[in-house]
């Protein structure tokens, strides 16, 4: 795979280091990518996205979700209590494990249920005020010129 320089995206940007490290991370082979457990993420409206993941055999005292630095994560540990079963088969995994997912600004958590052998995760994007798009009114120039005679009037 090819491996991408950002320096001179560095030195004619200001501001932009974050989208420059989100590729580079993206880019980067930290060789093979976990699998485990299956999720899925999905847009619910406008602003809203639910994260779904598959966690069969996990109570809610084995689950974490934590948000840290822009960062979801999503972890488990199962509590060893089968040291007195013996299975003939053990198809079901229950092993550790960590996903993280990488939240855009303004990307809040609203709230995670488990359900049915199903952990979901709810998030909002909220957009601050200042942030959003706003109409400016537009003057005519008669009343930008009478404004500029008021002022020039007083002095």
């Amino acid at each position: 795979m090819r491996s991408f320089d950002f320096a001179p995206l560095y030195r004619a940007t200001v501001g932009f280091d974050q989208i420059a490290d989100l590729m580079d991370r993206v880019l980067t082979t930290e060789g093979a990518q976990p699998t485990y457990p299956p999720y899925n993420i999905e847009k619910t409206g406008d602003d809203s996205y639910r994260i779904s993941v598959a966690v069969a055999g996990f109570s809610d005292a084995d689950l974490s979700v934590e948000v840290r630095e822009n960062a979801l994560i999503v972890s488990a540990r199962k509590t060893e209590d089968d040291a007195d079963r013996s299975y003939l088969h053990r198809g079901i995994a229950t092993r550790a494990f960590e996903r993280r997912f990488h939240l855009a600004d303004h990307v809040q958590v609203t709230g995670a249920t488990h359900v049915d052998g199903m952990l979901h995760i709810d998030l909002t994007r909220e957009v601050p005020e200042a942030l959003k798009p706003r109409q400016i009114a537009i003057s005519s120039s008669k009343q930008i010129a009478k404004d500029v005679v008021d002022a020039k009037s007083v002095n």
